[in-house]
């Protein structure tokens, strides 16, 4: 199974209700219009730093170093 499946799948099964996944349709809608969409598959990332969960600054470059890196960006608990 791909990756991309896999994905599909695990959304799936998340079990979100209507009105939450109207708000993420809109958000990536939205989003996807401005033009500003963010990266392609394969591109790479210019180099940010941001805080993570506690408040921690953290460098996607040094992430890097260590090898691939998965980013995942959340807003807080829906």
């Amino acid at each position: 199974m791909s990756l991309r499946e896999q994905l599909s799948q695990f959304d799936a099964s998340r079990n979100r209700p209507p009105e939450i996944v109207a708000i993420l349709k809109r958000g990536n809608d939205t989003v996807k219009a401005s033009g500003a969409a963010g990266l392609q598959i394969g591109e790479r990332a210019p180099d940010f730093a941001l805080p993570n969960q506690r408040g921690e600054t953290v460098r996607l470059s040094d992430r890097l170093s260590g090898g691939p890196v998965i980013l995942s960006f959340y807003r807080g608990v829906w």
